[in-house]
């Protein structure tokens, strides 16, 4: 009887009847939508940042640029992405496969969704997927195109990109090439370009800085006390109470449910929404709060190995960091010469280990309070959230503007939204001018010397 009255609710679930309550859909009423899916940190759709854009994928709103007159124009325009949706890694595969296994041998109840997973679902990750770009990755760097070239159409356009004046860099890892490829793809698609191809180039020392950073590996990448704030947290009473409430739903002995099993479920879901946009069985070992302290622990372990954490985390953009400006540098000099500027848009594609060390050396979305393993009720509502900040597609967009008589300015977006520089807030200006951007960055114009802080060439011992 049981089996056949879940046949039935699953039927009326999927078909959109009101057999079947649902408690773990959005409140939005989107039953496609898990209610934890504001919460799902790095493994989540770009469309939770911007809800508008699940109506429609190509809108943006030009009326959130508010230039000083109404002659800016811009000049320049450098993107820094993330690449789009991708498969887990092999690392988490594993953790998923396990369990899987875990349920299917375990698990006992009555509740539809479980004899969904037990029955229906299938383990369909491999590991061989390896974090490639998804289809949904494609179209998320295509649909940004798309939207950055509307919402700067005299910048982004068919002319320029002709022209040779949009230039593209991604680092060498396959799901940023795929996402370069569609960034590309969306342009030539719309301006149904079918007569020239444009190159991109590799370039890891910039995208992928990280890795070559030899204090950020030695100290904090290869340094398994750097996360002790979060191994503290996932072994304190709100995470514990998180993996009892999931082995009360299985009918499991509370030892089996691990920190890591618990991250496995919750990725299961975020991997089932993102890339085939499903409400996944999965998704109902987790209500609100238990999305709300999993964003926490994965924000934890974000904050101190790539945010705010340690002064290197940052330090270690400190290559991009001057190359950006190099290039705002050489756009303004080119345009106050009279002359045509040469790279008019530059699109860099990376990780969000390329992002977010970026946003923390130029200090957005930082707290008063550091993020710890005993605060997280007083965090509720920080900004340091990556949920937020670095969603599959996440970018930093920096524009610069003429708006007449060499008043140049700069208005920095983060996912297509304009934010405010550190430092620069109690301007009136709503783009400040990028003299001052550049005297509110002057100590790191000045320093952040990438051999030096990362300890590329430290001197022998004597």
């Amino acid at each position: 009887m049981t089996n056949f009255l879940c046949k039935i609710l699953f039927f009326t679930a999927i078909t959109g009847s009101s057999w079947c309550f649902r408690n773990d859909s959005s409140p939005e009423e989107n039953r496609n939508i898990p209610v934890i899916a504001k919460y799902f940190g790095t493994k989540g759709r770009y469309e939770e940042v911007n809800p508008y854009l699940i109506r429609n994928i190509l809108a943006v709103n030009r009326s959130s640029l508010q230039p000083p007159s109404p002659q800016c124009r811009e000049i320049h325009l450098t993107a820094i992405i993330r690449h789009g949706t991708r498969y887990p890694t092999a690392k988490n595969v594993k953790k998923m496969q396990k369990l899987y296994k875990l349920v299917q041998s375990s698990a006992r109840g009555e509740d539809c969704w479980l004899h969904e997973i037990l029955t229906q679902w299938t383990m369909w990750y491999t590991e061989d997927m390896d974090g490639r770009l998804v289809q949904k990755g494609v179209e998320d760097l295509k649909h940004l195109a798309v939207r950055l070239s509307k919402l700067f159409p005299t910048i982004i356009s068919e002319e320029k990109l002709r022209g040779g004046l949009i230039k593209f860099i991604t680092s060498s890892k396959h799901r940023c090439v795929n996402s370069t490829l569609s960034f590309k793809a969306g342009l030539t698609e719309m301006w149904a370009i079918t007569d020239m191809e444009f190159q991109h180039a590799v370039n890891d020392a910039l995208m992928r800085f990280f890795d070559k950073c030899t204090k950020f590996v030695r100290d904090v990448d290869n340094n398994p006390s750097a996360l002790s704030e979060m191994d503290k947290f996932t072994q304190g009473p709100e995470m514990v109470r998180v993996q009892q409430k999931i082995a009360d739903r299985l009918n499991v002995s509370y030892h089996l449910i691990t920190y890591d099993m618990v991250e496995a479920a919750f990725y299961l879901c975020a991997y089932e929404f993102a890339i085939k946009t499903v409400n996944s069985p999965w998704c109902r070992l987790f209500d609100e709060i238990d999305g709300q302290v999993m964003e926490y622990a994965l924000d934890l372990k974000q904050f101190w190995k790539r945010g705010y954490g340690y002064d290197i985390n940052s330090k270690s953009s400190c290559i991009l960091f001057h190359d950006v400006f190099s290039r705002l540098d050489k756009a303004v000099n080119e345009h106050n010469s009279g002359q045509a500027v040469n790279e008019a848009v530059t699109v860099q594609v990376g990780h969000a280990e390329t992002l977010l060390p970026l946003l923390t050396l130029l200090g957005f979305f930082k707290d008063s309070e550091t993020l710890t393993s005993t605060n997280y009720a007083s965090q509720r509502e920080r900004s340091f959230r990556t949920s937020r900040m670095l969603p599959y597609a996440a970018n930093l967009v920096l524009v610069l503007f003429d708006c007449g008589g060499r008043d140049i300015r700069l208005q920095p977006l983060v996912n297509e939204q304009p934010v405010v520089f550190p430092g620069l807030a109690d301007r009136q200006e709503s783009m400040p001018l990028y003299e001052d951007v550049k005297r509110q960055y002057a100590e790191l114009l000045n320093g952040c010397d990438f051999e030096t802080v990362c300890e590329l060439f430290k001197p022998a011992e004597p």
